[in-house]
């Protein structure tokens, strides 16, 4: 899969799930649920075996995809190319957590939390698609235990909120209220709002897409109220090729520096 969206059965109320019902059909093998773990499984590729590095990026799948497939398209070994001494945690947080409200209580508990102990010093969150949305939302509820975060053509909720956020004026000019929306896709947008009008940039946010994704609409909105240096656009869809190209910038960039 590429990371889209799921399709989950509608709630009786307003929420989450409701947001990510709205997502492209997926194959039919895809709908098998996957087991909630505890720990999440995660995949540890450190730059240097032997010891732990200062730094840490915890990465985010989308919202089939699994750690094996950031090492299968080519996202460690970019980073080994470099030469970063940058350690790399691939989480399995897949659909699961997100549609059983646990993503980012398990992200912290299960992730950062131990990072911390274990000593790294910087720990910055990135992620595709759904794993953008999910670092987005442990970001607005945990900003003091990162340092910035990387978000690869993010799910950003449903698209009438965006919609209305481009029809009052563009991010900074909306007044943070919208009648009836996703109080979760509110929140976060509300989140997205303070963070573009603030002037304390103390949690750099990151954002790339392709030029041709399916979610540029909202990835356009957002990009407009962050600084030009921290967006990165690419040919492409919503896809692994501009998805490697997007993190190769990232890398090469350096911004945890």
């Amino acid at each position: 899969m590429n990371g889209g969206e799921p399709t989950v059965h509608p709630s009786s109320r307003r929420s989450f799930t409701a947001a990510l019902a709205l997502a492209p059909l997926i194959s039919a093998c895809a709908l098998l649920p996957r087991p909630l773990k505890t720990p999440m499984d995660s995949q540890m590729e450190r730059a240097d075996p032997a010891r732990r590095s200062d730094t840490l990026i915890v990465l985010l799948p989308g919202a089939y995809d699994t750690p094996r497939d950031f090492v299968e398209q080519g996202f460690v070994q970019a980073l080994r190319e470099r030469n970063l001494p940058v350690d790399l945690q691939l989480v399995d947080a897949h659909t699961g957590y997100y549609t059983a409200q646990q993503i980012v209580q398990r992200l912290h508990d299960e992730v950062v939390a131990p990072a911390r102990t274990l000593g790294y010093k910087r720990i910055w969150m990135a992620g595709i698609s759904l794993g953008g949305y999910g670092s987005l939302l442990f970001a607005r509820e945990h900003a003091e235990l990162i340092e910035g975060v990387f978000v690869m053509a993010p799910f950003l909720g449903r698209r009438d909120l965006p919609a209305a956020i481009h029809d009052a004026g563009g991010l900074r000019s909306w007044n943070g209220e919208l009648p009836n929306a996703d109080t979760h896709d509110l929140a976060l947008w509300q989140w997205l709002r303070a963070h573009a009008s603030s002037s304390d940039k103390r949690l750099p946010l990151y954002l790339g897409y392709g030029d041709t994704d399916r979610f540029a609409f909202s990835h356009r909105l957002l990009a407009a109220a962050l600084p030009p240096e921290q967006v990165f656009v690419t040919p492409g869809g919503h896809q692994w090729a501009p998805w490697l190209v997007l993190w190769q910038r990232f890398l090469d960039l350096r911004p945890w520096e």
